[in-house]
Order: structure tokens, then C-alpha cells, then sequence
């Protein structure tokens, strides 16, 4: 069993062994002790750990050995590079090695901090500018020893996220926005005094780079990012950045498609069922359809309306894309590794009805529709998100569509994209076409025959243009 330095310890939690880290941080900490310091292992990596889950992102803390001297063990190990401008921190491979330090703000913003290193901290002094108390737990990966002062460990025991020193946590803004996701992320509630404290923040200081960064850990780390999402509207955080969201909260529904309630409400459910389709998904794609869980029924609110006793939203989901785009904004979400999240997104809001509309159609949808919405959206990610959005209800619905939808656009090829068009401009100018908006027609009248079906081979898309040419 562990030793624990610091407060009662709360139902047992994970104990830590020693042979858990890498190799390299166990050699790091070997030579710190021989040095005559001591290097523990803090923060996020200790708290996941206890918690018994796989914890990826190490970060070391060393005590007793001068910056200097510090770099100078480092690059014993490979080479060494230092991290934001105090020069407290040295990334060595994959691992953080930083000093102790105080941090004082001078400034708004997240930068706006004076930050010193100081190897002769106390462990309490150091763990003191850490957020949460959960976070302010470290661990000697030599001696076992678990370093607690603030009982972060009781705390993670009673799921509770409470602040460390109420005196600076509202120093970084950011630090509410990491309220929310450690919520939903650890299914922890939020302590009363750090719901006020967070309440009273104000947070038009932060960059959307950091904005955003927040949100996706909450929607994509949490099993059910509806956890802090409430807790965003309950702490008047939707209010404040998001009023394209607090405009759901009170907008009525027909009770019989979703007696869940308001918008507000079924967006919550439908985020939690999205969050459940994506771990097969790489990262572009998985906050593509997040974000169009989000934001898929954002032009409810405008399209709303009540007709023959009835609550309708004709024209919702084109509705929703301006909305959406300026949330985007706000998040300054484009491009993801590459994918282009912010068109799928807007695809998404636009299109999420289709796989519903187009099964329940009274005469049967042609390939040829299937094609032509391959182009303005994904196929698989929109059959994903419709079935979010029809299993985020409460009652019994039937959901199959979505399922019919996905097999006719992989039996078609075009789950992922429309088909590539067989004849290009090459083939109209060995025809004897010259370069110019001509060639631009012929091209698109012949791809609308390819998506109709009526052209499915090359040869045969060139003797369609010898006959447009011949008319």
C-alpha cells in the first residue's frame, strides 16, 4: 500500500505502482536523488492514475537542483529543450521536467503572469498554484509516496472538484473552462464555493486558441459531455460565450416527437448519443460530428413555430448553418489534421433530416439523390449524427432509417464522397473544344447525367458530349 502525505484519504482509489512510468522518467528521478534533489511526478498522469485509468502526458517536478544544473543532468539523457519563457521548463523527449515555481499576475490574459523557478519550494507551496485539488497530488516514483496537502485524493474519492486557493484561481479564466471538462470527463460535482468563484469570472480574455482547446477535451474525452455543458448554463458560462446555445434553453417542441423537452434539453441527449459513435473515428472527424451534435438544431429558435395547434420548425436545419458558422467562429474551429470540419459541420446542420426524409419518402429516393447529397455532406458522418439526433429523445422511436440510409450510400460508393466525374475537360478538348466557359458546361451536364446513372463509363460519357456538341 501507498504512503499518503496530507488529509484523510477518502474510499480506496488506484494505488500507484512503481514500474508504471517510462523507463526514462524512473532513470530522470534516479539521477535527481543521486544529484541530492528529489523529482516527483505531478498532476494529470497521478490524478488519472488514481483513478485507474490510462494516463498518457507525464510531468515531472523537480526539487533541490538549480536550474542550471538541472539542464545539465537533462542532457544526459538526449537532447534538451526549453518551454514558454520563464526557461522553468525542459521538454526531454516526451516528458516535461520543470522547477518549482511561483507565478504572479501582472497582467490580463493568460499571459500575463510573471513566472519564477524556485528548486527550494515546498511541495504545499508548489502544489498551491495548481487548480483543482485533484490536480495538485504528486508522486515519488522512487520512494511509492503519495504528496497530497490539499486531500485532492479524498476529493477524487467523493468525486468532488473543488479549488485549491480560492485567493488565485480567478488569476486564469481559463481555469473555469477546465471546471467544465474535469466535470464531465471524471463525473465529479463541482463544489458550491468553486461554483461561485467560477460564476463570478469574467472571461472575455480568452484567446479562441484556448477556448476551443477546452471545449474539445470536453467533448471528446468526456463520456457524456452533457455534464458540463449543464454545468456551462448553470454557471452563466452559454450565457457569455455561447448565445447561439442559451437561445435553445426554453424553445418548445412538439411533444410527440420529443417529449424531452426543449431544445436545449434533446441537444444535451443527442451530444451524449453523438459522443458514442465517434471512437472509431479519427480527431477531425470526431469533432466534425460533435460539433454537428452541438449545433445541429441552432436554427430552431428563428424557424420555430406554432400552426394548427402544432409546434413546427419548417426550414431549421438550412436555418441553423449561420448560427453554427459563428460559433465556429467564436471557437475559430477550420481545419483539424487536415479535415475540413468547419464544411462538414455546416453539411451536417443542413442536411441532419435527409436519412429520415429520404426513408420515409413516399416514392422510392434514386441513386441519384444519394449522389448529389454526397457532395454536400459526408454520408456515413451524417448517418451517424441522424441517429444521435433520433436516439436523443426519451420514448421509444424507431431509428432504423438511419441504418437503411448508410447501407444504400455504401452499396452506391458514396458514403464518404460523390463518385469522381468520368469525363474531364482532357476528353472535351481531344473532341475539338477549345479552353474557355463552354468546356465548364459540357462538363457539369454530363456529370449530372453520371449521378442520374445515365452515364456510367468513360467511352460512354464521350459520346454523350459528341451528341450535346452535334445539338
Amino acid at each position: 500500500m501507498s504512503a499518503h502525505t496530507g488529509g484523510p484519504e477518502g474510499p480506496p482509489l488506484q494505488d500507484l505502482p512503481i514500474a508504471e512510468p517510462p523507463p526514462l522518467a524512473l532513470d530522470i528521478a534516479r539521477a535527481v536523488q543521486a544529484a541530492g534533489g528529489r523529482a516527483l511526478i505531478v498532476g494529470g498522469w497521478v490524478r488519472d492514475r488514481l483513478l485507474g485509468r490510462s494516463a498518457k502526458d507525464l510531468d515531472i517536478e523537480v526539487f533541490g537542483i538549480a536550474a542550471d544544473a538541472l539542464r545539465g543532468l537533462l542532457e544526459r539523457f538526449g537532447r534538451v529543450d526549453t518551454v514558454g519563457e520563464s526557461f522553468t521548463v525542459y521538454k526531454v523527449a516526451d516528458l516535461d521536467v520543470s522547477l518549482p515555481r511561483r507565478e504572479s499576475k501582472i497582467g490580463r490574459g493568460h499571459k500575463g503572469f510573471r513566472v519564477e523557478g524556485d528548486p527550494a519550494l515546498s511541495f504545499i507551496e508548489a502544489a498551491r498554484r495548481r487548480d483543482f485539488t485533484i490536480n495538485a497530488i504528486s508522486w515519488d516514483p522512487l520512494t511509492n509516496e503519495t504528496i497530497d496537502p490539499f486531500n485532492g485524493r479524498a476529493d477524487l474519492a467523493a468525486r468532488c472538484l473543488r479549488v485549491v486557493d480560492a485567493s488565485t484561481f480567478a488569476d486564469d479564466s481559463l481555469r473555469v473552462l477546465r471546471a467544465l471538462q474535469f466535470a464531465a470527463r471524471f463525473d465529479l460535482t463541482v463544489d458550491d464555493e468553486t461554483k461561485r468563484i467560477c460564476a463570478a469570472i469574467a472571461l472575455d480574455d480568452l484567446p479562441h486558441e484556448r477556448l476551443w482547446g477546452e471545449i474539445e477535451k470536453l467533448l471528446l474525452r468526456a463520456e457524456r459531455p452533457s455534464i458540463g455543458l449543464a454545468l456551462a448554463l448553470e454557471l452563466g458560462i452559454i450565457d457569455r460565450l455561447f448565445p447561439e446555445l442559451k437561445a435553445l434553453v426554453g424553445c418548445e417542441q412538439e411533444f410527440e416527437w420529443h417529449p424531452e423537452g426543449d431544445v436545449w434539453i434533446h441537444t444535451l441527449l443527442v451530444v451524449d448519443q453523438a459522443r458514442q459513435r465517434i471512437n472509431d473515428l479519427d480527431r477531425g472527424r470526431a469533432a466534425a460530428i460533435m460539433l454537428g451534435a452541438v449545433c445541429h438544431d441552432l436554427g430552431k429558435p428563428a424557424f420555430t413555430i406554432f400552426k394548427d395547434g402544432r409546434i413546427r420548425s419548417p426550414g431549421h436545419e438550412e436555418g441553423g448553418v449561420a448560427p453554427a458558422m459563428a460559433l465556429l467562429d467564436r471557437l475559430n474551429v477550420h481545419t483539424i489534421d487536415g479535415y475540413d470540419v468547419r464544411r462538414t459541420v455546416a453539411g451536417l446542420t443542413a442536411q441532419h433530416l435527409k436519412p429520415g426524409m429520404f426513408h420515409k419518402s413516399p416514392t422510392p429516393v434514386s441513386d441519384g439523390a444519394f449522389r448529389r447529397l454526397a457532395q454536400k455532406v459526408d454520408l456515413e458522418l451524417l448517418a451517424r449524427l441522424a441517429k444521435a439526433d433520433c436516439m436523443g429523445r426519451t420514448g421509444h422511436f424507431d431509428c432504423s432509417a438511419m441504418d437503411w440510409f448508410l447501407e444504400r450510400a455504401r452499396a452506391l460508393g458514396v458514403e464518404h464522397a460523390p463518385p469522381p466525374p468520368l469525363v474531364l475537360g482532357r476528353h472535351l478538348l481531344a473532341l475539338g473544344l477549345t479552353p474557355g466557359p463552354r468546356v465548364g458546361e459540357l462538363l457539369k451536364r454530363l456529370y449530372d447525367l453520371q449521378l442520374d446513372g445515365d452515364i456510367t463509363t468513360v467511352d460512354a460519357g464521350i459520346e454523350a458530349a459528341r451528341h450535346m456538341l452535334q445539338q
